[in-house]
């Protein structure tokens, strides 16, 4: 019985009519899902406007002209391709001295077309992990439709050969690291332990780490570490830095705590930092990340700051610490990243991007010029053990993006670009601020053309797990939506990360209904101004934003013209019972318990479906294939629109996993049918 079967079982809902659609690949689920997709697809890609904005999202998802980013494992950067000619990707390589030049010199490591071809089987790239220092082995994840549970084979590269008996593992959610060419750390669905409890989480992944030797079973493999079956995962990694080799394990008791810890002698030593930080080991120093206020050394840090401790002092009950970053009203840690002698820091200012470089050891601030202003920059790729090196991007909502390179002392410079694919000079970004319920201010971004001043307009959000929206260069929205006229605005709601980690906590579980009122003001916000009408107001938002959608659909219709709701959230009272929903219970809250679902169930759309409401019109979109986000929640939220007399149309991509695609093409079809139902439904007569 498969995972999502197990779930209907479960369920304690008798009342719900509409479970059945939860048997993800039931034949009378997926006749449902065909039925459903019918109508959509003949109805939105019937027009000429679909199938140019159709035929542009392919183009700009295909050209050879975008960044082929890259990774440095070695002598060589390694790159994952796709294009028209080889949709599934191809894994490649070049030197740097051949990647800065205008036609590099790939050499293919393995082509995923052709051994989908061979194997006849709908292969789906998710990963390598390459063994260092020789980089001549990787274990290779690979996805059948794009699911997060993979496929785990051993890989020599030198060869080009699939090490047929090597650390391979049957399709789960698994997790494998180096130890060295003989040795991994694994952790996947053993069966059933000997403390009588299965491997897996509530949550569907490891629960139990074991360390695991070539030629020998995976049934063979020495239990190292195991968690809670609550917990949402355990994993154990290996840190081969020469000269400070060590081995961590770490339980992640929920989405937003650990528990960390080195293993001396087999061992586990737990590294006594708090359970909500960020925290990281690299050489001889301990960094730690705080989510919430934290007295240490008689000092009181706030949430957001930056602490740098001395790890073997540290582990024997020091607690100086050197203070790194401290956040303030406006500005927050974003990440920091090390190269061989530097520390680098990247924070946001009122969602602005501020970059600051110190030396390791002494942390003293040095001067780092080179990188551009008023761009998002972030850091790509480093090489810490070997050198200086860095590859960053930036970009913005006009500018493509920027791939720099610097090393050493050289100062970064530009070696690729990507290629204008709207006119960025005859379109304008601009910051505002909304007044949410509670007088918050709420930071949004408003993206137009200049001669645009009113008109349709499409608002997207997330406003969760700390996520923060960032300006990025709007390559589809622009030219699907923005070129044509339309205006794109993008909400920095509580839930985020924007303003470091209180924005987020404070959104978290009896706090959430701040996303929503955070949202719902920024939309007025823009009708007040005169940028458009409420008939006119369209909004977008996948996963968690899906759950946006479906809030603002139950909640607040009057604010919009139509919603485009993606891979969604929907049935807050189960989603803890499907699939990986058992590991955000600390992000909404458990259902099971009657004072969380008080506070939870107004913001539960499935549950708020209102009969005499008057809803806008809403376009459902989910995959098959997503074992991440269960497509249970898009089926039944139409079922019951449906079933109640509203507006709704649907479209289920076989394939895709929680992206929703799983190749260019299919994405390029998503956006396409996601754009022509909001200019049908905000532009009538366009």
């Amino acid at each position: 019985m498969t995972e999502q079967a197990d779930s209907i079982s479960t369920s304690t809902d008798t009342d719900d009519p509409f479970l059945w659609l939860e048997d993800v690949t039931g034949d009378e689920a997926l006749t449902w899902v065909r039925s459903h997709n019918e109508p959509t697809v003949e109805t939105l890609s019937s027009s000429d406007r679909f199938r140019d904005m159709e035929a542009s999202a392919l183009a700009i998802l295909d050209t050879d002209d975008r960044i082929p980013f890259v990774r440095r494992r070695g002598e060589f950067l390694y790159n994952f391709w796709r294009d028209a000619a080889n949709p599934r990707g191809l894994w490649r390589r070049t030197t740097l001295e051949s990647y800065v030049t205008d036609a590099p010199d790939w050499e293919i490591i393995i082509d995923v077309d052709e051994l989908a071809r061979a194997e006849d089987e709908n292969w789906v790239w998710s990963g390598a992990t390459v063994l260092r220092p020789d980089y001549e082995r990787a274990l290779v994840s690979l996805s059948r439709g794009g699911a997060d549970a993979t496929v785990i084979r051993e890989f020599d590269i030198p060869s080009r050969q699939w090490i047929t008996d090597g650390f391979n593992l049957p399709e789960n959610k698994s997790s494998v690291r180096w130890i060295d060419r003989d040795t991994v750390y694994v952790g996947t669905d053993f069966g059933e332990q000997p403390d009588g409890v299965g491997s897996l989480t509530d949550s569907g992944y490891p629960r139990v780490v074991k360390r695991w030797s070539r030629s020998t079973p995976l049934e063979a493999a020495t239990t190292v570490f195991a968690g809670e079956k609550s917990d949402v995962s355990v994993s154990a990694v290996y840190d081969d830095t020469p000269g400070f080799e060590r081995h961590f394990v770490s339980r992640s008791t929920d989405f937003f705590n650990s528990l960390m810890f080195e293993l001396r002698d087999g061992e586990p030593e737990l590294v006594d930092v708090p359970t909500d930080a960020h925290a990281g080991v690299r050489m001889k120093w301990l960094l730690v990340m705080t989510r919430s206020e934290w007295e240490v050394d008689g000092t009181t840090h706030a949430p957001g700051t930056l602490l740098a401790f001395d790890y073997d002092d540290y582990r024997a009950g020091g607690r100086r610490a050197t203070v790194l970053f401290t956040p303030d009203a406006h500005t927050s840690l974003v990440d920091y990243a090390y190269t061989r002698s530097l520390l680098i820091i990247v924070t946001l200012r009122d969602v602005h991007t501020r970059v600051e470089v110190r030396e390791l050891g002494s942390w003293e601030v040095i001067d780092f010029p080179g990188l551009p202003d008023l761009a998002t920059v972030s850091v790509l790729d480093t090489d810490p053990d070997e050198s200086d090196e860095v590859f960053w991007m930036a970009t913005s909502f006009t500018d493509p993006p920027s791939l720099l390179h610097s090393d050493d002392d050289e100062k970064p410079r530009v070696i690729k670009r990507s290629p204008a694919y709207f006119d960025s000079e005859s379109v304008a970004a601009e910051q505002h601020f909304a007044t949410s319920d509670d007088g918050t201010q709420i930071p949004y971004f408003v993206v137009r053309r200049r001669d645009v001043t009113t008109g349709p307009t499409l608002l997207y959000g997330y406003g969760g797990f700390e996520n923060s929206l960032t300006p990025s260069y709007l390559s589809l929205s622009g030219k699907s939506w923005i070129e044509r006229g339309g205006i794109y605005v993008i909400a920095n709601i509580r839930g985020g990360g924007e303003y470091g980690p209180s924005w987020h906590t404070q959104a978290q579980k009896s706090g959430r209904h701040k996303v929503y009122e955070d949202f719902a003001a920024v939309a007025r916000a823009l009708v007040d101004t005169g940028l458009t009408t409420p008939e006119q107001l369209g909004a977008q938002g996948g996963s968690n934003g899906g759950l946006l959608m479906g809030v603002m659909l139950t909640r607040y219709p009057e604010l919009f013209g139509a919603l485009v709701c993606q891979v969604p959230l929907i049935d807050m009272k189960r989603y803890h019972l499907l699939l990986a929903g058992a590991s955000w219970v600390a992000e909404y809250g458990d259902p099971d318990d009657p004072e969380q679902w008080e506070f939870m169930e107004p913001f539960s759309p499935y549950q708020n479906i209102d009969p005499d409401a008057s809803y806008p019109p809403i376009l459902v979109t989910t995959s098959t294939r997503d074992d991440r986000v269960h497509p249970g929640h898009a089926r039944k939220l139409v079922a019951r629109l449906e079933e109640t007399g509203h507006d709704v149309m649907y479209y289920e991509n076989i394939e895709g996993g929680h992206g929703g695609a799983a190749d260019n093409k299919q994405a390029a079809f998503k956006t396409a049918l996601s754009y022509e139902f909001l200019w049908r439904k905000l532009a009538p007569e366009s």
